[in-house]
């Protein structure tokens, strides 16, 4: 996977490995279309040129190690609470914070990709995302296969409406529709809901994106997407009862304010330049809230059950989720705008970096079937244990036989496609 950094001097890209799919729109140390002083555009103010108005979209473009260590944190998480739920009964929340981070890093990419070329190349984005995810996950779903038709393990019994639903991305449309407890069909792989959300999500952000940065000015930009951040929120309220916690749970429509929570810090990082005092004060103040959010985040995953009949509440399941993303963006937001800060240098250590940036999304897809695998065979003293271990092994073997090999190529297939930037 992907191993570029940013320096901590300029902000730009520095480029220290192989380049994968999630990571290939970020650009090159170009400054076409990098506005020179601040933009501060005013209602009467011309139409901004491609790239205008978004002045730090290029120099914020580069991978952060403290974010990839983030990842780390929330996929154990996760784990945790999949083997040991009644150690971090609110573990689901790593998912919450995956989908903010995600928000943010495709949004800062697509971005960057705006500023230096003037538009996206769709076809090439989808293409990366599907090199990213797909085979790998095809090759979990061919792994349980074979366990279906060779063995009678009961986790593997009928397992193919779960297989055939993760392989298309549709889990969490199934899994709305079941208002009481999950069927069989979705056991096996029920943990790739969030897949399906994801991905669900991505084919409607980026193309409104373009044509929001397209038709509008980058104010405008901001203030549909906070609005849009806000929807989700206020449709959870209309549907909100303890039969529609699952549908609220898995709705792409539910759940997209954690995704474009992340999208509009990206945004709003993008649009002040360097010397703006607004981003000297979120610098600060991210600074200032950041380790009480990561503090909150952890106390609702160690106290506070999401799901399940005791974490099927109104609160949660109304405005919980955007709370989650707040406190999510404003971690985030630390580690983008404060590298050298403690939190920062802790979550970029190198084996916390190293596994966000190369196994996060191994760990999240084998671990789950891995872990009923386990149980299957009879495993029950050590479970946990056991589960992280061959999750960890199934994970490093998809980053060096899969993920890798694709991410190089997808690198090749961006160098051949990408378009000559666009000078304002």
């Amino acid at each position: 996977m992907d191993s570029t950094r940013t320096t901590p001097t300029t902000g730009l890209p520095r480029r220290t490995g192989d380049r994968c799919p999630e990571t290939a729109d970020r650009p090159p140390r170009a400054t076409a279309g990098l506005a020179p002083g601040p933009s501060r555009a005013g209602a009467h103010d011309p139409p901004e040129p491609a790239g205008r108005g978004f002045p730090s979209a290029l120099r914020t473009g580069g991978r952060l190690p403290a974010v990839d260590g983030l990842r780390t944190l929330a996929v154990v998480l996760v784990m945790v609470y999949h083997q040991a739920p009644q150690w971090v009964p609110g573990g689901s929340l790593g998912v919450d914070v995956f989908f903010t981070i995600s928000g943010f890093v495709i949004t800062r990419l697509l971005l960057a990709e705006f500023a230096r070329t003037g538009r996206v190349a769709m076809g090439s984005f989808y293409w990366r995302r599907w090199l990213r995810l797909v085979p790998a996950l095809l090759a979990l779903c061919l792994f349980c296969t074979v366990l279906a038709l060779t063995t009678q393990l009961p986790g593997f019994d009928g397992a193919w409406a779960s297989i055939a639903l993760s392989a298309t991305f549709l889990v969490n449309v199934v899994r709305a529709a079941q208002p009481d407890l999950y069927s069989s069909v979705t056991s096996l792989l029920g943990h790739a809901w969030s897949l399906g959300v994801e991905e669900q999500f991505y084919l409607f952000w980026p193309p409104l994106l373009v044509l929001l940065l397209r038709r509008t000015r980058a104010r405008t930009v901001l203030i549909w997407t906070a609005v849009l951040c806000l929807l989700p929120a206020l449709w959870r309220f209309v549907l909100w009862s303890p039969s529609a916690a699952h549908r609220i749970y898995n709705g792409t429509d539910t759940r997209a304010d954690q995704l474009l929570a992340g999208a509009l810090l990206a945004l709003v990082i993008a649009r002040l330049h360097a010397d703006d005092p607004r981003l000297a004060a979120l610098r600060r103040w991210s600074g200032r809230l950041a380790w009480p959010a990561l503090a909150a985040l952890a106390l609702i995953a160690w106290r506070v059950p999401l799901t399940g009949d005791n974490g099927w509440n109104a609160c949660w399941y109304t405005v919980g989720f955007l709370l989650t993303a707040v406190l999510s963006a404003v971690v985030v937001a630390s580690l983008e705008l404060r590298p050298g800060a403690p939190l920062a240098r802790l979550l970029s250590l190198a084996p916390l970096a190293w596994t966000g940036r190369n196994l996060s999304y191994g760990l999240y897809l084998w671990h789950y079937p891995l872990g009923r695998l386990l149980s299957d065979l009879g495993v029950e003293t050590g479970l946990l244990a056991a589960t992280l271990t061959v999750s960890f092994a199934a994970a490093i073997a998809s980053h060096y036989a899969i993920e890798r090999p694709l991410a190089r190529h997808a690198g090749r297939f961006r160098a051949r496609t990408a378009p000559a930037p666009v000078t304002p």
